[in-house]
């Protein structure tokens, strides 16, 4: 069943979902096992899998040369999806990138899925990678997000990149993408990042999922600003608990948020990390009650590679 079939079919229930990060290369998929299984008891609706670009630095290699050498990446999130789909009998939705991918890599990737039955996908422009100041599309691939929804719109339209191709056929995929509540960093205003957000969903986007947020006001100020553009798809909100210490600026800088001055506070007087992670489930798990008695279509919840603050704040809400 696709994403927007079970929240058409929820009859007003809130749904609940959860991302994980595929493991590092070298590590297991035990280590993915372990932080889904505390979390089946909730009957998740559905699992997003994340998919990362490598990183890369530059190393001499003699004679004035530089070789490129990988030094952080985490394979596998098609094989990934197949797997928790197989071991949990549970609907997957990986993350696909415009960057690191041409449009032939991305019609190859679709068709593997395809070919898997996984008929749901979170469609990404991803973002540049480090030591780029600006986003790089690859040679022949899609530059922003609404080029890859229109790929996968056309695919599901029966249209592929060789019209010579035989034995092709419709897919029938269903499509999310990313909101931002406090807009894109790089969109040069909100209206307009929402305009953009109305360009993905005009070409074929299902539903919608934000950004992390730590004011629900936020969120609420935001649908109501896209239902006034014209956008009618559900708009889940992403949750994200907050964890430790660093994250007070590590949050701010890396994904563009805004922290409340009462939620900063209380950490700021925190004395421990562990201390901090019960403010981050009790944060969570307040924003969280707001948003169901507002009848939000899902909670999402980021874990970060980690359930057990997830799980505790699943627990007092589903």
């Amino acid at each position: 069943m696709t994403i927007i079939e079970k929240l058409n079919k929820s009859e007003g229930k809130t749904l609940f979902s959860f991302e994980i990060l595929p493991p590092l290369k070298g590590d297991t998929i035990n280590s993915v096992y372990e932080n889904v299984d505390p979390l089946m008891e909730f009957d998740p609706a559905y699992i997003n899998v994340t998919y990362h670009r490598e990183e890369i630095v530059l190393k001499p290699a003699g004679n004035g040369l530089l070789r490129k050498k990988i030094i952080r990446k985490r394979p596998g999130t098609i094989g990934l999806c197949a797997a928790i789909s197989a071991r949990y009998k549970v609907e997957t939705v990986p993350h696909l990138l415009c960057g690191g991918f041409s449009r032939e890599d991305t019609e190859n990737a679709l068709i593997e899925l395809d070919f898997l039955g996984i008929r749901n996908v979170l469609a990404l422009r991803g973002d540049s990678v480090k030591g780029q100041r600006h986003f790089m599309p690859e040679p022949y691939g899609n530059a922003f997000a609404v080029d890859l929804v229109k790929q996968i719109t056309d695919l599901n339209n029966g249209i592929y990149i060789d019209e010579e191709l035989e034995n092709k056929h419709a897919t029938n995929f269903c499509v999310g993408v990313a909101g931002y509540p406090e807009k894109h960093f790089e969109a040069p205003s909100l209206n307009i990042d929402i305009q953009n957000l109305k360009a993905k969903v005009d070409a074929g986007a299902d539903y919608v999922v934000t950004q992390m947020f730590f004011d629900n006001a936020s969120y609420f100020s935001y649908v109501e600003k896209c239902r006034d553009a014209g956008i009618n798809v559900p708009i889940i909100p992403g949750i994200k608990p907050f964890a430790s210490k660093r994250q007070l600026s590590i949050l701010p800088t890396m994904f563009h948020v805004d922290l409340p001055d009462a939620l900063a506070l209380e950490v700021l007087k925190s004395k421990s990390n562990e201390s901090v992670r019960q403010i981050g489930i009790e944060w969570a798990i307040e924003q969280g009650r707001e948003l169901l008695a507002a009848g939000v279509p899902a909670l999402h919840f980021y874990s970060m590679g980690r359930s057990e603050n997830i799980r505790n704040i699943a627990a007092q809400l589903f």
